[in-house]
Order: structure tokens, then sequence, then C-alpha cells
């Protein structure tokens, strides 16, 4: 029997697993390592070791309708993508406004998690725990992993030849904060994903050159997208998902790269992706296509070699006097704490997960890995039902299929979309969430909203595909779900 959960990290994943623990009668003990809520959106002036690190003018890619706590909207007057100061604020007020505060023991640190010498028959973990130099064991029945996904910088040196002989300052871009001592020097970016393209185009203001190198391209989108509407709301919808099922491979990714190639041609800026039709996660830059057009960044092939003062790219060109390289080449999935690293990488060194969340080969499935999982659509209504299925998970209340079926669709789902070290869970959005509502009866019904809800109906099917949907009905349903689908647009236009 499932009653005390230890929760790892107190950002948006930690507070949605602090809150379904509670509404599901369980007792969360969360701890966290700063002292404060927010994970990755806690703003600090310099990176801190084990702690996601983001750089002072970070802003949304998704939007307030797509990425809220699917029961706690944004108020009303909130701008449509939010600078972190601001999504801070909101998270502050989701853990006050639901009394999630008084589970959290900050300035905590997790230095092991390990099973029980018993743990084929009860299931249950010893947590060690640090605070104030003193060390802690408590015996859990359940542990939550929310310590997020971009704590430990990937750094791929072995890549690059001739690294140690470069001359110049290089660093991660978790490192990177603001722009204006680079003022004036010549900065090369490698990594052409949201942080690199955020990074590039920042520095471009300042810097006297900026070269951004790309291994393979990506689809650079909008925020702003067809008539000055949020990308997601237009591009996230239950229409649009069931269009891609039913029509021809072919031409759904014909209809995909037009779309894409809509605003600018990516060919022409040399930031097409090696696979035209690939559906990886789309760069979010509303700057990036103007900044190329002026000449203050320029789009490079990967890098061959570095030199003392210079580097070698792919197509041959050299670029001399390089003053700063800024490595945006994303992050490794790490759990330090974990006694036995096999029990999340449990094939190849690989993320081994169920739905991304449950490792398939223990005998008792009482770990949760929370917010892994990447897809199109926000990280928040993400967690949030991720937390809520483990939790059912853990109570019995969700049945889990046979190991030989798990890993089954580990290989369908996730394993065929793994990419780069294996360590990136990409899925389709609105597919996954609807597996995981089903298997907890919290899925929308289309056919009961066309009858009893019509004008509901329509806007769940070919409206946003908003986190609200998901509290409409079944457990841990939300009164104001109907209201808040019905008002959506208002909130955008407002």
């Amino acid at each position: 029997m499932v009653r005390r959960v230890a929760v790892v990290g107190a950002g948006v994943s930690g507070l949605a697993a602090i809150k379904c623990c509670l509404e599901e009668g369980l007792e969360p003990t969360c701890f966290e390592r700063s002292d404060a809520v927010g994970g990755l959106w806690y703003y600090t002036d310099k990176a801190e070791e084990g702690r996601a690190s983001i750089y002072r003018t970070v802003f949304t890619n998704s939007c307030k309708e797509m990425s809220c706590y699917p029961d706690f909207p944004f108020p009303d007057d909130h701008p449509n993508y939010m600078h972190n100061t601001r999504l801070q604020h909101y998270i502050c007020k989701y853990a006050e406004h639901f009394g999630l505060l008084q589970h959290i023991r900050f300035k905590t640190l997790v230095t092991k998690v390990r099973k029980r010498s018993n743990f084929s028959v009860t299931g249950q973990w010893e947590v060690v725990t640090q605070r104030d130099g003193k060390e802690e064991t408590t015996v859990f029945d359940a542990v939550m992993v929310c310590s997020g996904q971009q704590a430990y910088p990937n750094l791929p040196f072995a890549d690059f030849p001739g690294i140690e002989k470069f001359k110049g300052c290089y660093f991660h871009s978790r490192e990177y904060k603001e722009p204006e001592k680079f003022r004036g020097k010549k900065v090369l970016v490698i990594g052409l994903g949201n942080s690199g393209s955020d990074i590039a185009v920042e520095l471009s203001t300042v810097a006297s050159q900026v070269y951004l190198s790309t291994r393979s391209g990506s689809w650079v989108m909008r925020r702003v997208w067809d008539n000055g509407y949020p990308w997601d709301m237009l591009v996230v919808t239950r229409f649009q998902t069931w269009l891609k099922k039913i029509l021809p491979r072919a031409l759904s990714d014909w209809l995909y790269v037009r779309r894409m190639n809509r605003s600018f041609k990516h060919e022409n800026f040399g930031l097409m992706p090696l696979d035209r039709a690939s559906r990886k996660e789309p760069v979010l830059n509303d700057d990036l296509p103007g900044r190329i057009a002026c000449g203050v960044v320029v789009i490079k092939p990967n890098v061959k070699e570095f030199r003392e003062t210079s580097v070698l790219f792919q197509d041959g060109t050299v670029q001399d006097d390089i003053d700063v390289v800024v490595f945006a080449t994303g992050y490794i999935y790490s759990y330090p704490f974990m006694e036995d690293h096999s029990i999340i990488k449990s094939r190849d060194n690989k993320v081994t997960l169920y739905k991304g969340i449950i490792p398939p080969q223990l005998e008792k499935p009482t770990i949760a890995v929370i917010g892994l999982v990447q897809t199109l659509g926000a990280i928040i209504p993400t967690v949030d039902l991720q937390c809520r299925w483990a939790v059912k998970v853990f109570e019995g209340q969700c049945t889990l299929p046979p190991v030989s079926e798990m890993m089954d669709d580990i290989d369908e789902k996730m394993g065929k979309k793994q990419k780069g070290n294996g360590t990136v869970l990409q899925t389709d959005y609105i597919t996954y969430m609807d597996e995981l509502a089903s298997a907890i009866g919290v899925k929308p019904s289309m056919m009961k909203l066309l009858l009893t809800d019509p004008q509901l109906a329509l806007e769940v099917f070919f409206g946003p595909c908003t986190p609200y949907q998901f509290r409409l009905m079944g457990p841990g349903k939300w009164s104001g779900a109907r209201k808040a689908i019905l008002t959506q647009w208002d909130r955008t236009l407002r």
C-alpha cells in the first residue's frame, strides 16, 4: 500500500507531483536543493552545480493558454508569451494556492535513492538526504524523480578536434547570462536549438560578428503565427493531429514542408533540415531570419576542426579571429543520486521507460521519472498528466501490461524517436497526452460532448488542445474547465 512518496525537485514537475499525491490522499515529501520553487525558471546570476540555468532574457516558447497548469489559468492580463520572472511568479502563486509549500524541504540535497533489501515484496525505497552537513535516511513507498533534464551539460569535445589548441574562450550555453561582456567580439555559437538561436540573436546586437554553426539544420518558427495568433493555439489541435493520421504520408510531409516554408524559404537562409520532412521540435525564434538577412548572424555548417584562433568548417571555409565559442549542444540526463543507474537506463545505457515514465523491469512499479518526454506541447500540462498517471500506477488503479509488452511499446513509441545520444524521448503531444488520459479515465469523450454540449465539442476538436481539456471529466476534474475552454480566445486577445 503506497502512502509516503518522495519527490525529488520542486520545479514545475515536482509541484505537479506534490499536488497529484495530495489529491489521491498520499503523503508527499519534496526535497529541493535550492531555497525556492521553480527549478529551471528560478533565475540566478551564476549557473549552480546540479541545477538548471537560464539566461536573463529567456521568454516562454509556449503561449499562456497552452502552457498553464490545467486547473490554474494564468491571470487575464498576462501577455501570451512571458519573461521568466513572470512565469516564476505564476509558479510560486500555484504552489501557494494549492498549499504545496508545506510539503517541501528546501536546501536539502538528495544524495542517494536505493531499493530497500525487501524491495521485491514492499516496493520501498531508501532516500538519503543532506542538509547543513547532516545526513538523513528515510523510507518511502514510492519515488517521483522530478529533477529535470537541463542540469548536466553535454560537451561533446571528442567531436571537435583541436578544441584544446583553441586560444579563445569557450563554454556551454548554460553558463551564458547576458551579452554585454561580448561587445565587439567575434562569436561562434555551435548548435541550432532554441538556446543556440536565442543566444546568437542576442549577441548579434553587441558582437562584431556572430556565426551560428548547425550540423543538420532546423525548421524555424515564429511565436506570432497566422493573423498574429500564438503558433501553438493554431498548430496543436485535435483536428490537425487527426488530419496527419488520415492523410497519406507523402501528402502530409509535403503540406508540412510547405507550411514551415511559408514565412521564408529555409533553403535560402542555410537552415533547411537535412531530413526535409523532419517533425523534430522546431526552433522558436522571431528574429533569427531578420538577423541573418542583416548579416549580423552568419549560418555555417558543422565544425571540422579548431585551430589556435580560427575554425575550419565542413564545407572547407575557414573563419579567422574567433574570440568566443558557445557550445549550445544540449544536455545529458544524469541521476547521480540513483544508486543503481540501470533502473532508468536499463538498455544500452539509454533511457528506457514505459510511457517515458516508469522503468519496465522493476518488480514493483514504485518509481516514476517525470518530465523527460519531449513533445511539441508545453511542459507544464505534460508533467501534470504524467504525475496523475504515475500516482494511479503506484496505487494499483492503473495496471501495467507484462514487461514484454511494455518493452514493445517503448520500441514502437520511444525507441524509434530517440535521437542524439539516445536521451531525448520525443513523441506527438496530443497522441501521448490522450494515451495517458485514456488510461486514467480523463480523456475528453468527443461523442459524449457532441451529444451533450456541441459548442464545447467543436472547440475541443477544432480549437487549440489547451490543458483544461484534461480536467473536463473523470477523476480530478475541475469545475472551471468548460468555462476556461470557451473563454480561452478572449484571454489570448486581451
